[in-house]
């Protein structure tokens, strides 16, 4: 299948997450069939419920300053990786 906008690149389909998206390498436009952007919302929210409320900071601790745990990366870094 050709590219809607470029009409001469051919889509690339992959896979993620059991999702399957067709992008076009020329304008990097992201195509979905119908009901994939429902599943991508479905994961997005489901990760997002089981993530643990944020913490408040403890003061007096010497790592808050400079040590920061590493962000987790969402749903959306890790789709269109």
């Amino acid at each position: 299948m050709y590219c809607p906008v470029c009409k001469d690149k051919e889509l690339v389909m992959s896979e993620r997450l059991s999702i399957e998206i067709d992008y076009c390498p020329g304008c990097r436009g992201v195509w979905l069939d119908r009901g994939e952007l429902d599943k991508i919302i479905q994961q997005s929210t489901q990760e997002t419920a089981a993530q643990p409320e944020p913490r408040a900071p403890q003061h007096g601790s010497h790592y808050n300053d400079y040590r920061r745990p590493k962000k987790k990366e969402s749903f959306w870094q890790e789709l269109f990786d």
